[in-house]
């Protein structure tokens, strides 16, 4: 298991990540699963989380740009960016709407 982003959370990070393995391989996989029985494991991550600060990714802070760099998340959204760069440039065009007869 990966550790979270967040050290505070790894504890509750790994009792869902392990759930979810045991739940996605036992269940999902075989077409048994009628609810996600994690969901609340999952919901203490995210509140765990919640508590930080959020990361924003557009303009991180001094702080969060370390952290980033430091588990190479950085570069892997540098890509991301360069990579859809021209994708984005297609769908950020503003789309003209045709006037209405008067």
């Amino acid at each position: 298991m990966s550790a979270s982003l967040a050290p505070e959370c790894n504890e509750v990070k790994e009792r869902y990540d392990n759930c979810f393995l045991k739940w996605y391989s036992e269940k999902f996989l075989r077409g048994t699963a009628t609810t996600d029985e994690c969901d609340p494991l999952f919901k203490q991550y995210e509140k765990c989380l919640s508590v930080r600060e959020p990361i924003s990714l557009v303009r991180p802070t001094h702080h969060h740009q370390k952290v980033l760099k430091e588990r190479g998340i950085d570069k892997m959204v540098k890509e991301a960016r360069e990579d859809n760069r021209e994708n984005d440039a297609e769908h950020m065009k503003p789309v003209s709407v045709p006037s209405s007869p008067s």
